[in-house]
């Protein structure tokens, strides 16, 4: 389901310029810093061929959050309902159990790029065998709401967009949605639930539906005092987003790569 963060910016439209405006600002050149961090997908690729529980939970976190752009991509190729959340969870299933990771090519790269690479391989199996097996009483590796998933395919563009290009622009939202869900986190442990509410349509770049001076007076804010909340709101943003994005990828310089990519994606 999208996130009362996200369906609060309004309609698609609006929520493709608020990811390309997130983006752009995230993707100019950021400071070097020390040695990059530990991450999820670096935790799975170190593993190779001997995962361990961490990394299993770490690429069992990284299918979690991006599992909806795969079922799309399923659904665009024609596949029913119910095949493609058939196809989807056993995909996933084989994912997390037959260690996919460790057959890989070593230069992994960006989880974004494997998971579609391994997505394609095993549609390609499946369909040489005429058709997904059911799952019937088998273990589901990872609870996916597949049906929350097929409602937010119903409200899909039905045109222009191929099969790739909307794995990459719902990769792009669910990255969004990650991160405003974060800021919104960090907002609700210092009591400022109502003030992020309002704020939030404001990090798209532009000004909202309703003039700053207003707002102040509704928050009982100064207009300066709501500016720079506004403006520390979108620097947060970007840096949470930039920290998301490293989650998927094994080097520093991928980060910005990525943010180059995933804005391509949304701003076509």
């Amino acid at each position: 389901m999208v996130s009362d963060c996200l369906v609060s910016l309004g309609v698609e439209n609006r929520r493709i310029r608020t990811m390309s405006h997130v983006i752009r600002k995230s993707a100019e050149p950021a400071p070097r810093r020390g040695r990059f961090a530990t991450t999820h997908w670096s935790i799975v690729v170190a593993a190779g061929g001997r995962p361990s529980p961490q990394s299993r939970d770490a690429l069992a976190a990284l299918c979690h959050t991006y599992w909806y752009p795969l079922y799309a991509y399923v659904r665009r190729q024609g596949c029913t309902v119910e095949d493609a959340q058939d196809l989807t969870q056993e995909f996933f299933a084989r994912l997390l159990e037959k260690n996919y990771v460790a057959a890989a090519d070593r230069a992994r790269g960006k989880f974004r790029s494997f998971l579609l690479a391994t997505l394609k391989h095993f549609l390609a199996n499946e369909w040489r065998r005429g058709a997904a097996q059911k799952r019937g009483g088998k273990t589901v590796a990872l609870q996916l709401d597949l049906d929350a998933g097929e409602n937010r395919y119903s409200l899909e563009p039905s045109h222009e967009l191929s099969a790739e290009r909307i794995y990459e622009r719902r990769w792009a939202m669910a990255l969004l949605e990650k991160t405003l869900a974060k800021l919104r986190e960090e907002f609700s442990e210092g009591d400022k639930l109502t003030l992020f509410d309002r704020l939030k349509a404001y990090l798209g770049g532009d000004r909202g539906n309703v003039p700053y001076r207003q707002l102040a007076d509704e928050l009982g804010l100064s207009e300066g005092a709501v500016k720079v909340t506004v403006h520390r709101m979108r620097r947060r943003c970007r840096e949470l987003l930039r920290a998301e994005i490293a989650q998927t990828v094994t080097r520093s310089e991928e980060v910005d790569e990525e943010l180059r990519d995933l804005f391509k994606a949304v701003g076509r």
